[in-house]
């Protein structure tokens, strides 16, 4: 599958120009744009900065016909197609998203690569939705990643530093942070691990477990910080608040015993955790020698059965036994007369139930245009938690 875009552009003060006739990208996923952008300079020869989608002919990715904001530094000599478009300022807009954003981060990133004497000589655009931006920075000291994230990630930077910290080489280096959603990183090598095989997910979850171990300790100062709390009662109201636009009739029930349910997980005695919310074989990278994870915008201070079930979510029940045993078994060791396996079956349910909270937060905090991009995962979720709930009552009542 693939993906044909339309560039739209616009000049360096936000001035619309006019559309690139339509060309096809290899791939098929809409926030990968590095192919967009060298498809415009093979075929046009021209430099551009794609800013955001504006429209997509079909209601979810991937593949398709989209059309997409670019910025470039000047007229193109070429004539462009004319193209009605709404260009007027959104409050939800992405700083990355606006003409000239790409510029003021790249200008930030490549100060603090000079500052760090590894000067970068080529910059790449790789990615470009409303839940990040990030370029690829090259030099001959090595490489680097800028990654750009929205006010509701911004804690990723936090997360990062205590990382660092606290369990160096859990994660790609920190460079330089600006607090705002901008962070630098070191580059890694490898590649992120989709095929992850059950072994290497195994390897995963202890490395993982030896991350929340350290991080028991220290909730309080993340929280202070400003790491989401999604501990018991607070998941709860977030949830509901979270959900609150949305249709939840197919989880009434859950949702309505969702206050006795975490106090039933708080009695099982595992302790709350810096948790990383989206613990899947592809936010892991490695090359066989070194492995790391990455993207933490999803982070919080919660329950550690939420990272576990996440990671074994796509495998058949068989397959994913030993991993949770394993899990369970180092969490009984260092926390005596607790109760994971008790945790884990309460919280199977609720993980999909969050995973929907999680898409309505990204709903609500991004202009319509984006909406594509996630207007299909509430729904989806929310009938992953009533399967769940259901199966559960399956199995008290059988």
């Amino acid at each position: 599958m693939s993906r044909t875009v339309t560039l739209v552009l616009v000049d360096h003060a936000g001035a619309p120009l006019g559309a690139l006739p339509p060309y096809d990208v290899p791939e098929p996923w809409w926030q990968e744009v590095g192919s967009v952008v060298t498809g415009a300079r093979r075929r046009y020869g021209l430099d551009v900065a794609v800013l955001r989608l504006l429209t997509a002919d079909r209601p979810e990715p991937p593949g398709g016909h989209l059309t997409y904001l670019g910025q470039v530094p000047e007229r193109p000599a070429g004539p462009l197609d004319p193209v009605p478009v709404d260009l007027s300022p959104h409050p939800l807009r992405a700083p990355w998203a606006e003409p000239g954003g790409p510029a003021r981060s790249l200008a930030w990133a490549t100060a603090q690569l000079h500052r760090l004497g590894r000067p970068a000589t080529v910059v790449a655009q790789q990615r470009t939705w409303n839940l990040s931006a990030i370029w690829r920075l090259d030099g001959e000291h090595g490489s680097a990643w800028l990654k750009q994230v929205p006010a509701f990630f911004r804690h990723e930077g936090t997360v990062l530093r205590w990382l660092a910290d606290t369990a160096p080489g859990a994660t790609p280096p920190l460079l330089a942070d600006d607090g705002a959603g901008r962070v630098l990183l070191d580059h890694v090598p490898g590649e992120d691990r989709y095929a992850a095989d059950v072994d290497e997910r195994a390897a995963v979850a202890a490395d993982h477990h030896a991350i929340q171990v350290r991080a028991a300790d220290d909730v309080a100062a993340l929280v202070a910080a400003g790491v989401p709390d999604r501990r018991g009662p607070a998941l709860a109201r977030w949830i509901r608040a979270a959900l609150a636009p949305h249709d939840v009739s197919t989880v009434d029930g859950l949702l309505a015993g969702l206050d006795d349910r975490l106090d039933e997980v708080r009695r099982c005695g595992l302790p709350d955790t810096l948790v990383h919310g989206d613990l899947h074989p592809g936010n892991v990278r490695g090359d066989g020698e070194r492995r790391v994870i990455i993207d933490w915008g999803d982070a919080f201070v919660g329950h550690p059965a939420f990272d576990i079930l996440r990671l074994t979510e796509t495998l058949d029940p068989a397959t994913a036994a030993p991993l949770l045993a394993a899990w369970a078994a180092r969490w009984r060791a260092d926390v005596p007369g607790c109760d994971p396996e008790r945790a884990v079956a309460l919280l199977r349910p609720v993980a999909p139930l969050r995973l929907a909270a999680v898409y309505a937060m990204f709903l609500a905090g991004i202009e319509p245009s984006e909406h594509p991009y996630h207007a299909g995962d509430v729904p989806a979720c929310l009938s992953q938690a009533a399967v769940a709930a259901e199966a559960e009552q399956g199995r008290l009542t059988g």
